[in-house]
């Protein structure tokens, strides 16, 4: 042995290397046995060897929630026009066979003839999803002589909408309660002036084709007129604001200002109440609209 060899660092590496061999033996036949056991156990033996592998955490397959079944407002609606339509004592007319069609297991009815006033229309006014495929669907029946029926029907949708059929025969219920209106927000009373005459005007070329709608609108702002207009003749009522310096009327270059207006309109039928929301902008001493909606609520239930 060379004077410059040390034995005891030669023992200690010999044994390092034996240690080291013994693991991976042992590593190899964890892995093996692993193998054997299944893909479990071959993470386990990994795992465990001399040199940790960490695993990223299994992710679970994204779960697409089940569609739910389409509104059948409509099929309902279908199926009570066609049964309130037929009768038992013919139940090879078409609107009998296409009751039958959309709910095969339900009995058609038997009016007296003559005693029925003729049905004018049918509207699904409600519909409720129950649980699963089961929907509930609430259909009003409005009669010539202003008599309105409102039939609950049980329907069952599958497949997203895919099919329908009516499980049961209808029953006559109470019809949705009367909701209490919001207070509208249009509470400012505009006095007759500019705005309500820059606001009359532009409704009646909108509503009647005198003069054109773009010279009352502000820069950037497209509306175009009613065609073929269906009035000869819009009449101001009232204009209600938002803002309490419309009630000025004055058209302060860059006031801007929402107004409900209340109009009557007449044509060769009669005389027809409506009401729009305006959006207008002062510019250049004159009143320019920026855009128009409609469906807000009147003032305190439409008393001024």
């Amino acid at each position: 042995m060379p004077p410059d060899k040390d034995p005891s660092a030669s023992v200690a590496a010999g044994a390092a290397l034996d240690g080291m061999r013994r693991r991976v033996h042992l590593t190899r036949m964890a892995a093996w046995t692993a193998i054997a056991a299944g893909p479990i156990a071959l993470c386990i033996a990994v795992t465990s060897g001399p040199t940790t592998v960490q695993a990223a955490p299994a992710q679970a397959a994204p779960v697409r929630p089940a569609a739910q079944s389409a509104d059948p407002a409509g099929f309902a609606q279908l199926f009570v026009g066609a049964w309130l339509r037929s009768s038992t004592d013919d139940a090879t007319t078409a609107q009998a066979r296409l009751a039958q069609s959309l709910a095969p297991d339900v009995e058609l009815p038997d009016p007296a003839e003559g005693a029925q006033p003729r049905l004018e229309s049918v509207t699904a006014v409600r519909s409720a999803h129950r649980s699963g495929d089961a929907w509930s669907v609430t259909v009003a029946a409005q009669y010539a002589d202003g008599r309105l029926r409102n039939y609950a029907v049980p329907v069952v949708a599958i497949r997203a909408g895919d099919a329908f059929t009516v499980t049961g025969s209808p029953a006559v219920v109470a019809g949705p309660a009367r909701a209490k209106a919001p207070r509208s927000p249009y509470g400012v009373s505009v006095p007759e002036g500019d705005l309500s005459s820059s606001v009359g005007e532009f409704l009646s070329a909108y509503l009647t084709g005198a003069g054109e709608v773009d010279r009352y609108l502000a820069p950037g702002a497209a509306l175009s007129a009613v065609a073929p207009a269906p009035f000869g003749r819009v009449t101001v009522q009232q204009v209600r604001a938002i803002e309490e310096v419309a009630a000025a009327g004055k058209a302060v270059d860059g006031t801007a200002v929402h107004v409900l207006v209340q109009v009557e309109a007449r044509d060769g039928d009669g005389r027809w109440p409506l009401a729009y929301e305006i959006a207008l902008t002062a510019r250049s001493g004159r009143w320019e609209v920026t855009g128009v909606e409609s469906g807000s609520p009147l003032q305190d239930g439409g008393q001024s």
